[in-house]
């Protein structure tokens, strides 16, 4: 059985180190034109074929509610980031698509937030980082 007090220990350390990183992170948007949400929408959309991806996908990787996801989407799509239509094979789906805008204002930021991630990742060795990878998606995975 699971230490209860270790548990709590790891997961607080877990979760203090990821808004830490999160909220430091944060400067790789100042002046971008796309904000970190709008970055995560247009992370998923750009590794998807053709660019293209599912709404609801898009709302499984989202940190946010359904709603919210739905009205960023709409004030994506009124900046020309990327374009929303119906989804053929499901009546009630939308697909979403980035516009050129939107795949560069993506890669304008994806190149800076790379690197930061890189830059800070590297205190942890390639070991470590397998290691932290392996353990983060068995805590996703249940």
């Amino acid at each position: 059985m699971t230490d209860r007090k270790l548990a709590q220990a790891a997961w607080e350390s877990l979760f203090r180190a990821q808004h830490e990183l999160f909220a430091e992170f944060h400067s790789d948007f100042d002046g971008a034109d796309i904000t970190q949400a709008e970055y995560d929408v247009l992370l998923t959309v750009t590794r998807s074929p053709d660019q293209t991806t599912r709404l609801r996908d898009i709302t499984l990787n989202m940190l946010i509610s359904q709603p919210s996801v739905s009205r960023l989407i709409d004030r994506m799509v009124a900046r020309d980031f990327i374009i929303k239509r119906a989804d053929p094979d499901d009546g009630r789906g939308a697909l979403i698509t980035a516009t050129d805008a939107g795949v560069r204002a993506f890669r304008a930021v994806a190149t800076v937030h790379g690197r930061s991630i890189a830059e800070r990742m590297a205190t942890l060795d390639d070991e470590e980082l397998r290691e932290l990878l392996a353990l983060t998606e068995k805590l996703r995975r249940g």
